[in-house]
């Protein structure tokens, strides 16, 4: 008994820290642009599939990740720069429309370039399952809970220490008085789009041994990373890691105990159930705005 709890909660929190790396991406936009990147989902989409071109290709896999994580977050800063800043002060219905056609545009291409089947990417060390207290998971879930938390931690620094990082969080609280002290704003949020494509792109290429990617993987992450954050709190970076975190499990505890029917649609239960009760979410400081 409870072994097979030990089992459900570990794959939980791989799936949770995952989601939560994707909830960040959605957290950081939000805070520099109060914009809902709804083409979150492709970077992960591109992150993955682009690794799995690059070793096809014959580059070493450490080689290929890296390149990905450069590429996505390139594509990141040109959807900034070619189809969000030329919408200057749109509304912000306006600019969630432009990030749903940029997915679109990005599905289409990705479908274009490499077709609708699913590619493996190999495992970073090793396929050999690990015993841990009677629960069995697999090498590449500890990559991506260990990933997931370097990431966390350098995310922490990045916002706390440097500063580009607390240029985002000055923007993020008033974008008028950082005007004012001499931030260049404009910038912040092209770095912002291209931090966040590279987080989608980490979390897809660190998921995809385990779960395969294909052109549309991204359809269900990026809106499974969105109620993290959502339920977190959209804006607050600790409030999406918790958010992805219970989001992870709770799938996970609804598949073993349940049915695997209902994993899917449990984040979006308490997606919901948390815009009813708690409109900000768990650790939402900011207002929500109707769109």
């Amino acid at each position: 008994m409870f072994s097979e709890f030990l089992q459900f909660l570990l794959t939980g929190i791989t799936l949770g820290t995952t989601y939560a790396l994707v909830g960040l991406g959605f957290s950081i936009i939000f805070n520099a642009s109060n914009v809902i990147n709804f083409a979150q989902g492709e970077f992960i989409m591109l992150g993955g599939m682009t690794t799995v071109f690059l070793v096809g290709a014959g580059l070493p896999l450490p080689l290929a990740i890296v390149l990905a994580v450069i590429a996505t977050g390139l594509v990141g800063m040109a959807l900034e720069k070619f189809a969000v800043e030329p919408a200057g002060n749109a509304e912000v219905v306006t600019l969630i429309i432009i990030t749903i056609g940029a997915s679109l545009f990005l599905r289409g291409l990705a479908q274009v370039l490499w077709g609708k089947g699913f590619f493996a990417l190999q495992a970073f060390s090793g396929e050999e399952p690990i015993n841990i207290l009677g629960a069995i998971i697999v090498p590449q879930s500890l990559w991506v809970i260990g990933v997931s938390v370097v990431i966390m931690a350098v995310l922490w620094y990045f916002f706390s220490r440097t500063m580009l990082g607390r240029a985002i969080l000055a923007t993020s609280h008033n974008k008028v008085a950082a005007q004012l002290v001499g931030i260049n704003t404009r910038f912040v949020l092209l770095m912002s789009f291209g931090l966040s494509a590279m987080l989608g792109a980490i979390a897809g290429i660190i998921i995809a041994p385990i779960s395969l990617t294909s052109y549309d993987v991204g359809i269900l992450l990026g809106l499974k990373g969105f109620a993290a954050a959502v339920l977190g709190g959209l804006g607050s970076g600790v409030g999406a890691i918790i958010g992805g975190l219970i989001l992870g499990i709770a799938e996970t505890m609804t598949a073993g105990y349940l049915s695997s029917d209902y994993k899917d649609a449990v984040p979006f239960i308490i997606m919901l159930l948390i815009l009813f009760f708690l409109p900000r979410g768990l650790l939402g400081g900011r207002g929500t705005e109707r769109v």
